[in-house]
């Protein structure tokens, strides 16, 4: 598959290291290519444009801020019909969520109605991202979207990272990607209390006993 990522970053330089181990074509996008930094895994860094234009999937891994109006340089023709696997989180300079009363994810699919929107991966470190078999035990990741066929096409990504089937969590539409941000907040937090940002969150259901005797 061909992907395109869009961010220099960290988390961009991560997830393209990794798809590009598994086997896709990845370009990563960049509004100046000729000073962003070079990859260390040999993926190319390209225009913006270029990154998309050849792409089956495109990876919004940039700043939640600056994410709609990146995307909209390239202009919603050019994303028409290709999956849109959003990561991005918006802050402002204060630390506070830059998107309130309507997700990043929201934003972006109301703004590209032609480009199924997928949210995920937005509630992990960029490490754990990729390597889900370094933490010491399963660990869940969610997805947020409107299009079943746009979420089957990032199951399959996601597996091949590392994650497994049963750590996959579709929580619905993607309004429900309002929770996938708000998260950060909470990450953040779990994150100074344990002194590291390479954690999981796992849902734990309650057990078929306990269910069983639960009130309705």
């Amino acid at each position: 598959m061909r992907i395109g990522i869009l961010g220099t970053g960290h988390v961009g330089r991560a997830l393209a290291g990794a798809w590009c181990a598994a086997g896709h074509e990845v370009l990563i996008g960049s509004r100046a290519p000729d000073e962003a930094p070079p990859h260390d895994t040999g993926v190319r860094i390209v225009a913006t444009a270029d990154a998309v234009a050849t792409a089956d999937v495109v990876v919004n891994a940039t700043p939640g801020t600056a994410s709609v109006a990146l995307l909209a340089s390239v202009g919603a023709p050019a994303l028409a019909g290709k999956v849109l696997l959003d990561v991005g989180v918006g802050f402002t300079e204060t630390g506070d969520l830059s998107h309130l009363g309507e997700s990043l994810g929201e934003e972006l699919q109301r703004t590209f109605p032609a480009t199924p929107v997928v949210k995920t991966l937005c509630t992990i470190d960029r490490l754990v991202m990729v390597a889900p078999d370094s933490l010491e035990g399963p660990s869940t990741v969610f997805l947020s979207g409107d299009d079943p066929t746009a979420k089957q096409t990032v199951r399959g990504l996601l597996h091949d990272l590392g994650w497994p089937p049963d750590s996959l969590l579709d929580l619905g539409g993607i309004t429900t990607a309002r929770g996938q941000e708000h998260f950060s907040l909470l990450f953040i937090g779990i994150a100074e209390g344990l002194g590291s940002y390479r954690f999981g969150l796992r849902v734990v259901k309650l057990s078929e006993e306990h269910a069983a005797g639960a009130a309705p």
